[in-house]
């Protein structure tokens, strides 16, 4: 982590005099009562935050909490390409300012495991989300809140902002882990040795407890949760191509979604399932994000 930071460091320290404002990136960790042990997080902060100039300076800032896919890291996404995506953005003002929070997943799918044993979705539902709020100027309500990621984390994005349409004003996808296959399916699957449908079962269960994959199915919570998903802003999209044939459990939400009248965005666009695809969507998600925030004001 020091290095990466130290990375960051220089990377500012090249722009010339005349260059805009540079936000910066804080990488800490948070000692989990839940998950008994720390969790790291990293937070992209817009360069209006640290300024003096009160009348310049928003009060609190709207939180994007932003989930990284399999085998990733709460670096990843600022590692890979998007923490200059997001300053070019700004720079052009494209965006608005709002933080971006990415919080440390592992394989977790970011839910609570069939067993027990880890349970990620209590942690970020009640210990890090207040704890962001408490340590930054952050906009502590529905309005202010929402939850975006890829692959893995797009799926968490949809569960948790599925489940929870009482805590995040809006949600967003890009190639998410949706599989339409049963939850005997998947079991059969994780035979085959697929990476993600054995981490799939990993955390939910050798043999998959069914209860507990429908409690977290994100098609069973659009339907369950459908009236108060209508005052949700939702946007997803998926490759045509993608590796893990996720573009049908896109196509099949789509189809869900508008057969019971809830408002989406949903983009189809050419692809496959890798970091140039994500980076090359990855602005229509902000601006996505940023004209909710605005729009919420």
């Amino acid at each position: 982590m020091r290095r990466f930071l130290i990375s960051i460091s220089i990377w500012i320290a090249c722009f010339t005099a005349g260059a805009l404002a540079q936000g910066r990136i804080d990488c800490s960790s948070l000692d989990s009562r839940i998950l008994k042990r720390p969790v790291r997080y990293c937070v992209q902060v817009p360069p209006s935050y640290d300024k003096k100039d009160a009348a310049r300076q928003p009060s609190r800032y709207p939180v994007l909490y932003f989930l990284h896919g399999l085998n990733d890291d709460e670096q990843s996404f600022f590692k890979t390409g998007g923490w200059t995506l997001i300053e070019d953005l700004r720079q052009r003002g494209s965006i608005g300012d709002f933080l971006i929070v990415a919080p440390e997943g592992r394989n977790s799918f970011y839910i609570n495991s069939a067993d027990g044993k880890v349970r990620y979705s209590d942690f970020f539902l009640r210990e890090f989300i207040p704890y962001i709020e408490k340590k930054y100027r952050a906009v502590p309500d529905r309005a202010g809140r929402a939850v975006s990621g890829i692959s893995m984390g797009g799926y968490g994005a949809l569960r948790l902002g599925f489940a929870n349409p009482q805590l995040f004003g809006a949600v967003s996808a890009q190639s998410a882990a949706l599989l339409t296959e049963s939850p005997e399916g998947v079991e059969g699957a994780a035979k085959s040795q697929s990476p993600v449908v054995r981490a799939l079962a990993q955390v939910f269960g050798d043999p998959v407890d069914v209860a507990h994959w429908r409690a977290n199915d994100p098609f069973v919570l659009a339907k369950r949760n459908k009236a108060a998903l209508k005052k949700s802003a939702i946007y997803f999209n998926c490759g045509q191509s993608d590796d893990y044939g996720f573009e049908k459990g896109a196509a099949a939400l789509d189809k869900q979604l508008t057969a019971e009248g809830i408002a989406h965005q949903y983009r189809p666009y050419p692809g496959d399932h890798s970091l140039n695809y994500f980076l090359s969507h990855l602005a229509e998600v902000m601006e996505f994000h940023s004209r909710e925030f605005a729009a919420a004001k």
